[in-house]
């Protein structure tokens, strides 16, 4: 879901308010035909608003005929208002309104019970459930909490540091480290810490999250094009108060940025008094040499350090961390002293007894076997026909590269009458799409679901390709 914000000074019902938001976000493209909507109590809890003004909005759009229910499944997006025909929402810089739209193709095609090949998933299949089972009896061993705590566990905060430098190669010290619910949420704090109406340069294509977050802020988000090495340094703009980046695994293409622009990033940064946010993103999964510094092992002082345990483990813990300079730190504490905000306790506890017991460099280890295994099947699959595949030998997806946003669209339509779900590269885009793809991540389904739903894209491909 987008971000959402309900003005309660005006005089505009919320429900109004709430059906207004999600019909833009649907015409802007930030909700996309197929995509299933939150369930009416969810949505209230997140919103902090009566379940009576979400099932109201959502009656209203299902009269419009924008969305649709489906017994036993929940309510789906069905049709995208026109640009300009849904309020405030304007096309984003650079947009082509001609073009395909990413997910325009009939996704009530899809079976019920197929397999989810969208990137975003971790393999939950080879953690160990007598270890997981074991971590959240010695979490529970902690007396409940009195107070909150804005900086994290103590014992949490040790296992990053022995992490970050065992799978890493970071030293860290444990009063660096700050707890936080993730790296979405902690992009938020941090987008949060800067001034309103900053300027902040994105990847193009990147994580559409991050840049919601930002832009949540009231930050000028600017997204900047990308070369087969990543990010390019030289074409970032001036007066840029911070960069987001993915230099490990780059989400979507999967380019690892290499060394030298790693130091010209950092120098930058020194020179222009700008923050690199580094987001980590599969940064322990690497199937082929030793994984390059860090940024914030080059430029530990204009360099936020991301991390989280939702790919290598689970978002169930919701936990993850953030290392920084003393000044980010100070900012992000009074930034939580203010809101209130605090990351929970119970997922710091279970990964501090993982990483104490050594399973979670155990599971580490199995994980790197598991998905590196997974991605010869991928490249074994699709590469046969000649279909360019992008994507560093790391993670847990890659890019299967097409000629045009009609075939895009169109692979995805063929998978999905074959029962597999995947994802299109144009949504990664904040402006027109100069790459069309899917992007295919092989962690989340089940090994024996995999081999099948594989067949399935390759099929896909050659139906829309003209392939025999």
């Amino acid at each position: 879901m987008p971000p959402i914000v309900l003005d309660r000074a005006t005089d505009v019902p919320l429900a109004v308010q709430l059906a207004d938001a999600l019909r833009a976000a649907a015409a802007s493209g930030s909700l996309r035909v197929g995509d299933r909507l939150p369930s009416t109590r969810v949505l209230a809890a997140d919103l902090a608003v009566s379940r009576t003004v979400t099932a109201a909005a959502y009656e209203q759009l299902l009269a419009e005929g924008w969305v649709q229910g489906r017994r036993g499944s929940g309510t789906y997006v069905t049709a995208a208002p026109p640009v300009g025909g849904a309020g405030p929402v304007a096309p984003a810089r650079g947009s082509d309104e001609r073009r395909v739209r990413p997910a325009q193709w009939d996704e009530r095609a899809t079976r019920t019970g197929g397999v989810d090949l969208r990137a975003g998933t971790p393999c939950v299949e080879v953690l160990d459930r007598a270890a997981w089972r074991r971590a959240w009896r010695a979490a529970a061993d902690a007396p409940p909490d009195a107070e909150p705590d804005a900086v994290g566990v103590a014992a949490f905060r040790a296992a990053v540091v022995e992490h970050l430098l065992r799978h890493r190669g970071m030293p860290a010290d444990p009063g660096a480290v700050l707890a936080t619910s993730g790296s979405t949420s902690a992009i938020a704090e941090l987008a949060a810490t800067l001034p309103r109406g900053a300027r902040v340069a994105v990847e193009e294509p990147g994580y559409q999250r991050a840049r919601w977050a930002l832009q949540a802020a009231g930050l000028h988000v600017l997204p900047v094009p990308l070369d087969g090495r990543g990010l390019d340094v030289a074409a970032l703009p001036a007066g840029l108060a911070a960069v987001y980046c993915t230099p490990a695994h780059q989400y979507p293409l999967g380019a690892l940025l290499p060394a030298d622009r790693r130091v010209a990033l950092v120098e930058r940064a020194r020179a222009d008094g700008f923050l690199v946010i580094e987001d980590d993103y599969d940064g322990e999964l690497r199937f082929d040499v030793a994984p390059l510094p860090l940024l914030a092992s080059l430029g530990p002082d204009v360099v936020v350090h991301l991390g989280t345990v939702s790919k290598i483990l689970t978002p169930t813990l919701g936990a993850g961390w953030i290392v920084a300079a003393p000044a980010v730190r100070a900012a992000l504490l009074r930034h939580r002293e203010r809101t209130g905000q605090r990351p929970s306790r119970a997922g710091q506890r279970v990964f501090a007894a993982l990483a104490a017991h050594g399973d979670l460099a155990r599971h580490l280890r199995r994980l790197r076997t598991e998905l590196g295994a997974r991605r010869a099947a991928v490249v074994s699959a699709l590469g046969a026909d000649g279909v360019p595949l992008r994507g560093d030998r790391a993670g847990a997806h890659l890019v299967v590269g097409l000629p045009g946003a009609a075939e895009e669209v169109a692979v995805l339509a063929a998978a999905a009458r074959r029962g597999v779900l995947l994802d299109g590269l144009a949504r990664h885009f904040a402006g027109a799409p100069t790459a069309a793809g899917v992007v295919l991540g092989y962690a989340g389904p089940a090994r024996s679901q995999l081999e099948p739903a594989l067949a399935g894209v390759t099929a896909a491909v050659r139906e829309v390709l003209g392939r025999p």
